[in-house]
């Protein structure tokens, strides 16, 4: 017998860079988040990560709480997506650098280097990068704020352009909470 299949609903929400595809579950949980150029990247990723599962999409007929606190980091409020509740396919190395992800501090980004040392693995540099690559649900689970080495703005499977106004944004929601 065949599993049932799961359906996530689909929300296209206007931000400042883009318009933004955000999936939730039927509880809620937040399961993908990309942008519409990217929509193909964003299957891909779905298909990897829940390749036993039958995932069905569906127009969201409310707005979820996701998307409230995606408008909400967009307006300036870095934090309003810290709490957000995630659920995630991947391996168990891929959801334990997700994990790690959501401990990065808005407006303090740090090296896929420090990030290995964070979940105790400092050699695992380059495996790190990957799942920091495939990792599902950005800016929640912020994988924008890893940068290279000598800080300079490596991959971002939104673009470079995402990468640097999103690290912009929450420098200047970090320097207006200190002003």
């Amino acid at each position: 017998m065949s599993p049932q299949p799961e359906t996530f609903f689909l929300e296209r929400i206007p931000t400042p860079i883009g318009l933004m595809l955000v999936l939730s579950d039927g509880g809620q949980r937040l399961r993908a988040v990309d942008w519409e150029d990217f929509e193909t990247r964003m299957h891909r990723l779905l298909r990897t990560q829940y390749r036993k599962q039958d995932i069905r999409l569906r127009d969201a007929a409310q707005a979820s709480p996701a998307r409230r606190a995606l408008d909400a980091y967009f307006e300036g409020d870095v934090r309003a997506v810290d709490t957000l509740d995630v659920a995630t396919g991947g391996t168990d190395f891929q959801r334990q650098v997700w994990r790690a992800l959501r401990g990065i501090a808005g407006g303090a980004p740090i090296t896929y280097g420090v990030l290995a040392d964070r979940i105790a693995r400092p050699t695992a540099v380059r495996a790190v990068g990957l799942a920091n690559g495939a990792n599902p649900i950005g800016i929640v689970v912020p994988c924008h704020r890893v940068v290279g080495a000598n800080a300079s703005l490596t991959g971002y499977g939104g673009g470079l352009h995402r990468k640097r106004w999103l690290l912009d944004h929450e420098a200047r929601w970090c320097a207006g909470r200190q002003a």
